[in-house]
């Protein structure tokens, strides 16, 4: 996520610096065949561009739309993990306790509260990572999207799964979680087992075991959710028609401009290339700027910041624990925020 006050003009460039070469040559050469060639007929009327360039900003517009959709559910979806997890922090905290027939040392309470929690910052350790894996259809591996992301870390990409899980559960529990394909999934299931031995050991009632059981359904609701933005991608077809489009106008706007450019005077024809370029990056970056909000887990810049606020979930939680020696919380880099 990008966290600076906008970007600047001379970010945008340098993303889209690729884009204005080709449309820079796209703009020069009919000028050249028209000029010197005596190539006057590539020169087309202006109306049939204008009709595609307006399907062109519909289909534009519509995408854009409908990817900041997808963003903004993400971030929802998240937003709702976040109050999710600290209620299950105060429920974990204060539902379990010693059974009423025996008084279970104070030790050994603050344990499973301890095991309870740290399991589940694993969960959102593990799903975090999984929502990070890449896809066939992201983004993260076009040329200027992998130059920027040397402006700042994906964190997931600089340490592993296992590495990371090691700090919240124990070697066995561990173990056994890396040998999954859904890490995330089970992770939730060993805490409802937890829960149902803590049952059978009297340190919950029927009631409040209802109650921390429904709390896992709900990270499976929310995982779920997650995992349907993250696997179903923005229908191809409407991705593909869009980039037709794009292409086609460009194309053809500076062959419309020759003869509007030529009607004002014998050099200003001239004044196709700067025009045309102009025109065609603008409609070529509102495609881009969709593209790149298509998929909010995958890390690019403007996605979801899952590893900040999963940092900002693992302080509240352990700070419910009155642990002291919290972890910061995540600073963006270069204005962008995990």
């Amino acid at each position: 996520m990008h966290a600076g006050r906008q970007y600047g003009l001379k970010q945008f460039l340098l993303w889209t610096r690729r884009d204005l070469y080709w449309l820079t040559l796209l703009g020069t050469i009919p000028v050249l065949l028209y000029q010197f060639a005596g190539f006057k007929w590539i020169a087309i009327p202006w109306v049939p561009i204008a009709m595609i360039g307006t399907a062109a900003a519909f289909i534009v517009g519509f995408k854009n739309t409908q990817t900041y959709n997808r963003l903004w559910e993400a971030r929802q979806i998240y937003g709702t993990i976040l109050n999710l997890t600290r209620a299950w922090g105060i429920m974990v905290r204060d539902y379990i306790s010693a059974p009423s027939s025996a008084t279970a040392p104070t030790k050994e309470i603050k344990a499973v509260h301890n095991e309870l929690i740290y399991r589940h910052i694993g969960w959102l350790t593990a799903m975090r990572f999984q929502l990070r894996e890449p896809r066939t259809w992201e983004n993260m591996n076009k040329s200027y999207n992998a130059e920027y992301v040397m402006h700042y870390k994906i964190p997931e990409r600089e340490t592993t799964l296992e590495e990371e899980l090691k700090k919240y559960l124990s070697p066995d529990e561990c173990f056994y979680i890396m040998s999954k394909k859904n890490k995330a999934a089970q992770i939730v299931a060993v805490q409802s087992a937890r829960l149902k031995e803590l049952y059978d050991g009297g340190m919950l009632d029927t009631l409040r075991l209802i109650e921390l059981e429904r709390m896992l359904k709900d990270f499976y609701d929310q995982q779920g959710k997650c995992e349907r933005i993250k696997n179903f991608p923005y229908p191809r077809q409407f991705a593909s028609i869009n980039l037709f489009f794009i292409r086609i106008f460009v194309y053809l706007v500076p062959l419309g401009m020759l003869n509007e450019f030529a009607k004002l005077g014998e050099h200003m024809v001239w004044l196709t290339i700067p025009f045309s370029v102009l025109v065609s990056w603008v409609f070529n970056s509102m495609e881009r700027v969709g593209e790149s909000t298509e998929n909010p887990f995958e890390g690019n810049p403007n996605d979801v910041p899952i590893t900040a606020m999963t940092r900002t979930m693992e302080i509240d939680l352990r700070d419910m624990l009155d642990e002291t020696n919290l972890p910061p919380a995540l600073q963006p880099v270069n204005d962008i925020l995990m």
